[in-house]
């Protein structure tokens, strides 16, 4: 069984999340949304398991609280 990645992964994730900030000035909370969609559902077929997928959307809901 797969389990998600919580542990930082990603190299440059401070470079990351500049580039995603980036991606979003100039558009409306609405085009900021639909692109948000966008992203999830791609990397979600990227990944394509659906336990970890399930996993990652446990955890999202949990730290939203």
């Amino acid at each position: 069984m797969t389990r998600l990645r919580t542990e930082p992964n990603i190299s440059d994730g401070d470079g990351f999340y500049q580039e995603l900030l980036e991606l979003h000035q100039g558009r409306s909370k609405e085009e900021s949304d639909a692109l948000n969609a966008r992203l999830i559902l791609l990397l979600a077929n990227h990944i394509g398991d659906r336990e970890v997928l399930r996993e990652a959307m446990q955890a999202a809901a949990r730290t939203a609280r």
